[in-house]
């Protein structure tokens, strides 16, 4: 069974300021390959919340796993181009029927320093 996604307005900023520093530092086919591979990780999500690609963080609040986009860099579809050193997770908790994604953050980041549910 397939769960549905429910996108947090800051999971949306993330992925637009991702997007777009993308275009801006590496051109368009980068920033297609970075949604394409940011899609890919949902979808995987969508089908198994818990896959073993993932991680429980409960420091970040109840319910919270996050993963790494490395993990599914090689899924993404052929023709699009291929992410070789992706640098962000998704932060999400699954919420009955749904996957609530709630941040999608850089890996150099300190995440229990950042608002990872909203106040």
């Amino acid at each position: 069974m397939t769960l549905g996604l429910l996108l947090a307005p800051d999971a949306e900023t993330d992925i637009d300021e991702i997007l777009g520093w993308s275009v801006e530092k590496f051109g368009a086919d980068v920033r297609d390959g970075y949604e394409e591979l940011i899609g890919t990780t949902i979808e995987r999500l969508l089908i198994d919340p818990e896959h073993p690609i993932t991680r429980e963080r409960p420091e970040l609040g109840r319910g919270i796993r996050v993963v790494h986009l490395r993990s599914c860099r090689d899924s993404v579809r052929t023709g699009v181009r291929r992410i070789r050193d992706p640098r962000h997770f998704v932060v999400y908790r699954r919420v009955g029927d749904v996957v609530q994604v709630v941040r999608v953050l850089h890996d150099a980041m300190d995440l229990p320093r950042h608002r990872i549910l909203p106040g």
